[in-house]
C-alpha cells in the first residue's frame, strides 16, 4: 500500500471557513459528524482529570507514572525541566504563524506523501467527513529528515525557538522511556534501544482550531489513538479542548500550568504487549475562542521492527501483535485518517 502524492479533493482551509461563518451561519456538511460521533458533555465527569505527576519529587515517581499509564494511558507532568518561558515562546510563534496572510501559509502547503507543512486534513479517503482544524507538521529527527527550509520563516524567531524546544522534548522523551522500562521490569534502556537508541523519530504537529459556529456538530480532531511511541502535548492553557475516553465517558482534560500532557502511543502498547495501552482521545471546538496546541510525537526509528518484548511473554500471555516496522504501521493513519483504535485491532495476532 502506498500513500497518494496528492489530496483527493481541493483543500479548503478551516480558518477561512471560520472567518466566512463569522459568529453565526452553518458549517459545511463535510464537517458534520454522524450523531454517534458528535461531542457531548456529561455531568458525571465532574472534577475528574488525568493524573498530574511532579517529576522532581523523589520516592515513588516511577510507579506513579506507571500507574497513570496503566489506568489512564495519559498523565500530566510538571517540573519536567523545560523552561516555562520556552513553552510560552513555542506557543506564541505558532500563534503568529497562523495569523499570517493566507498566501504566506500557502507557500508551505503539504501533501499526503509526508504530511510535512501546512495542512487541513488527515487521510486521503475521497468524500470523508473532515475535522474542524488546520495544522502544521514538521520533522526534527532523524536528522536526515530535518529540513529547516520547510519550517516557516515567519515569525523570524520560529526556527530558533522550535529548535531549542525540540531538543528539550527529545531529552524528556528519554527520561519517560527510562521510567517505563524500569516499571516493566526491563533494562532501563530497553525501550530507548527498541526505539533506535539515539536514532529515534521526533516530529511535531501544531494544531490550530478556529472558532466554530456549530461546535456541537463537529470535532477539531476525531477520536483516535496515537500510532507512535509517546506524545507530548503542550495544550492551550485558556481554552479546554482535549477529551480522553474513560470507559463510556469522555473526560475533558483540565491542563495544569506549564504541564505537558503525555500519552502512550500504539508502539508502546505493542512493545509492552498491552500492559500499557494507548487510549482514544479527541478534540472539541469552541464557538467563542480559537485555540492552539503543540503535539510532539516521540517515535521509534521508522525501519525498525517493533514487537512485544520477549521478556514480557508467558505461556498464558503470548505475543498479542505481529512484528512490524513503524513505517508500515503508520501508513494506516496516513491513508485512512483517525479511526479510533481500529488499527491495533486489525493487527492483532490470531490466537
Amino acid at each position: 500500500m502506498a500513500c497518494p502524492s496528492d489530496w483527493p479533493e481541493p483543500i479548503v482551509r478551516v480558518q477561512s471557513l471560520s472567518e466566512k461563518c463569522g459568529g453565526g451561519g452553518r458549517i459545511p456538511e463535510r464537517y458534520v459528524k454522524p450523531v454517534e460521533s458528535r461531542p457531548w458533555w456529561s455531568d458525571e465527569e465532574g472534577e475528574a482529570n488525568i493524573p498530574v505527576i511532579d517529576l522532581a519529587e523523589e520516592g515513588d515517581t516511577i510507579w506513579r507514572v506507571a500507574e497513570a499509564c496503566r489506568e489512564w494511558g495519559f498523565l500530566q507532568v510538571v517540573n519536567h525541566g523545560v523552561r516555562a518561558e520556552l513553552m510560552d515562546a513555542a506557543q506564541e510563534v505558532w500563534w503568529q504563524f497562523f495569523q499570517q496572510p493566507m498566501e504566506v501559509k500557502q507557500a508551505y502547503a503539504n501533501s499526503p506523501t509526508t504530511y510535512e507543512g501546512y495542512g487541513s486534513r488527515l487521510g486521503v479517503e475521497k468524500g470523508a467527513i473532515l475535522d474542524w482544524s488546520d495544522y502544521y507538521y514538521l520533522h526534527y529527527l532523524p536528522c536526515n529528515l530535518r529540513d529547516y527550509n520547510k519550517w516557516p520563516s515567519l515569525p523570524i524567531s520560529l526556527r530558533e525557538v522550535m529548535d531549542e524546544y525540540s531538543r528539550e522534548i527529545v531529552r524528556l522523551g528519554g527520561v519517560l522511556l527510562k521510567m517505563l522500562s524500569i516499571s516493566l521490569g526491563l533494562r532501563q534502556d530497553f525501550l530507548q534501544n527498541s526505539f533506535g537508541g539515539e536514532d529515534v523519530g521526533a516530529c511535531l504537529r501544531v494544531n490550530y482550531y478556529p472558532k466554530c459556529p456549530q461546535p456541537d456538530l463537529t470535532l477539531g480532531l476525531s477520536s483516535h489513538s496515537d500510532p507512535g511511541g509517546m506524545t507530548f502535548l503542550l495544550p492551550d492553557q485558556n481554552v479546554p479542548g482535549l477529551q480522553v475516553r474513560r470507559g463510556d465517558h469522555w473526560i475533558t482534560v483540565k491542563p495544569a500550568p506549564h504541564a505537558f500532557i503525555v500519552n502512550i502511543g500504539d508502539q508502546i502498547q505493542v512493545l509492552s504487549n498491552a500492559i500499557y495501552k494507548s487510549v482514544e482521545h479527541r478534540v472539541i471546538v469552541n464557538s467563542a475562542q480559537e485555540r492552539i496546541s503543540l503535539a510532539y510525537f516521540y517515535n521509534p526509528k521508522s525501519d525498525l521492527l517493533i514487537q512485544p518484548a520477549k521478556e514480557l511473554l508467558e505461556p498464558d500471555r503470548p505475543a498479542l501483535y505481529p512484528a512490524m516496522t513503524f513505517d508500515e504501521y503508520r501508513l494506516f493513519i496516513r491513508t485512512k485518517g483517525p479511526k479510533g483504535k481500529s488499527q491495533l485491532g486489525d493487527l492483532k495476532s490470531p490466537t
